[in-house]
Parts: C-alpha cells; sequence; structure tokens
C-alpha cells in the first residue's frame, strides 16, 4: 500500500510548489504561519496526503485528541496535506504542501514528495522556514536564502545562507529537488529569540512578500500586516516591564538600523567617483563654451 494517498490529480498550470513544516525548520511558526495564510488567502484545496504511520515516532510526536460538541472525541494524527489553487494575477498554480517534520525514513519521505510534484510537472519548489535569532521584533524580518541554483537568490536580493551543520527535511528536499533538475530555492526569516514561544506574523508576512517577489505577483497582505502591528505592539508592551530585556531590544534595533546606515553608505557613489564626474561636466561645459566663441550663440 502506498504511503501516499491521492483522492484527486489536479490538472496544473506550470505549477509551483510551496511547503512549509512544523518543527525544528518552524521557528515562532513563521514558516507554517506564511505558508498556512496562502492556502486559506488563496482558497487552497486539498488533493493528497501521506500516511504518517511509517515517518514518525508517535512518543515525540503524539496526536491530538479533541473535543466535538463536549462530547465527541477526535483523534487527529500528525498530517502532511498537499493543496492545489490558482495563483491571483498569475496564469500559473501553486501546489501547497503543509506538514510536520517526519521522525523517521527522511529519503522515502523526500522521494515521494519530489516523485508526486514531478508528475505534477512542478516548474519551480520554495519552501519556507523560520529561524530563531538576535533580532528585534520591532523591525521587518530578515530573509535569507538556499537555492539550488545561486541565480535564485540574487534575483531576490537576499542574503545568501551561510549555514553549515544540521539540516531539516527542507535540506534534504532542497538536495533531491537540485539532483532531480527542478529549481528550488528555500527562504528563512528570522524569529526574535526573546519571544521564541510566541507566532509570528512578522516571519510569516517577510517570506510572504519574498514569495511574491521570486513569483513577480502581487499578494494581498493585509491581513498579515495588520498583524504583524499588533504583534509589534504586544511584545513591545510586555518587554518594557523587563529593563534588561527592554535594554536588549535597544541594542538590537541600534545594530539594524547601523548595518542599514552601512548598506546605504555602500550605494553611494565614492568620493573619487563624483570628482572624476565633476572634471568630465566642467570639461564639457568649457568645450561647448569655445565651441559657441568661435561660431556664435544657436540661433
Amino acid at each position: 500500500m502506498s504511503e501516499l494517498i491521492i483522492s484527486s490529480r489536479p490538472d496544473l498550470r506550470r505549477p509551483v510548489l510551496l511547503a512549509g513544516f512544523r518543527g525544528w525548520n518552524d521557528g515562532g511558526q513563521g514558516a507554517t504561519l506564511g505558508a498556512g495564510y496562502l492556502a486559506r488567502q488563496w482558497e487552497a484545496e486539498e488533493f493528497a496526503t501521506i500516511d504518517p504511520e511509517n515517518f514518525y515516532d508517535f512518543q515525540a510526536v503524539r496526536p491530538q485528541v479533541s473535543l466535538e460538541d463536549g462530547l465527541t472525541r477526535k483523534l487527529e494524527w500528525p498530517s502532511n496535506t498537499f493543496l492545489h489553487a490558482p495563483i491571483p494575477g498569475l496564469d500559473r498554480d501553486v501546489v501547497i504542501l503543509l506538514g510536520v517534520e517526519p521522525n523517521l525514513r527522511w529519503k522515502t519521505y523526500s522521494k515521494l514528495v519530489v516523485e508526486l510534484t514531478q508528475e505534477l510537472g512542478v516548474e519551480l519548489v520554495a519552501t519556507f522556514g523560520s529561524l530563531l535569532a538576535d533580532v528585534p521584533h520591532t523591525r521587518p524580518a530578515p530573509v535569507s536564502a538556499a537555492a539550488s541554483d545561486a541565480s535564485l537568490v540574487e534575483e531576490l536580493g537576499v542574503e545568501p545562507s551561510r549555514y553549515e551543520g544540521p539540516t531539516g527535511i527542507l535540506g534534504v528536499l532542497l538536495d533531491d529537488y537540485r539532483r532531480a533538475g527542478v529549481p528550488a530555492v528555500s527562504l528563512w526569516a528570522a524569529v526574535p529569540h526573546y519571544v521564541s514561544l510566541a507566532p509570528s506574523p512578522r516571519a510569516a508576512l517577510a517570506l510572504c512578500q519574498r514569495f511574491g517577489e521570486l513569483l513577480e505577483v502581487d499578494i494581498d497582505l493585509d491581513e498579515l500586516e495588520q498583524a504583524s502591528e499588533e504583534y509589534s505592539e504586544q511584545v513591545t508592551e510586555a518587554v518594557s516591564s523587563d529593563t534588561e530585556t527592554a535594554s536588549y531590544v535597544e541594542e538590537l534595533e541600534r545594530r539594524v538600523d547601523l548595518m542599514e546606515a552601512a548598506e546605504e553608505e555602500e550605494d553611494l557613489p565614492s568620493g573619487e567617483s563624483l570628482a572624476a564626474e565633476l572634471t568630465r561636466f566642467l570639461r564639457e561645459r568649457e568645450q561647448n563654451g569655445e565651441d559657441e566663441s568661435a561660431d556664435g550663440p544657436a540661433s
């Protein structure tokens, strides 16, 4: 019996895959918030799932029990759901994988995902990740990227990831798509480590913005923008009650502002180039003046 359960096979137009997983790859829930937001915003419909039986240690990732109508107990297993939707403003569709990072048989899991998306004709893959970092909650979440092709990172204009060390299911998928010859990029948003337990709409917003830039399409992000402002206000209020934490946040803000100022200075022309341009301008003006003296002013 196949672990991949397909309820229908959608007819897709130049599809792109977007994947987000709960777990190690999802600091502050930024990745799953972003992918889930797009699934809801675009009214994505489920068409396939992966049976969790052989991919999870249920003592580590336990199924959840909930009550319906206060009486009936409902059991929910770790889910990995594929959804599809048209992308507003584009003549192409998205396949969204919302899942939980597996505990077991990563190679088999990744192979299932890659083979399904290849059958669907997926042309581009993007994954969302979020990590804890020394960043302030009052500034836009910085985004870094790793990709199967360096040009994808350059097109986005984000910082290339320099990370080396243990990886998660996103790293495995990225490597498998590279081997399969499918362009793939992994986008990572930074989440303030001092509020790691709070869901971060600011990270989700940054990821969705970069995804829109990757596809060259405008995405309605009004809800995420509003949630980000409320998040910033709530965290600021909580932080203000602790002098040490408040001072630490101010220091992080100062570092970010200094880095942005340094980047702006790098974009400015150097003193030598300004002097050379001024010299050229004066020389051309002098030559034009000599021509007018010899021939008279132009009529």
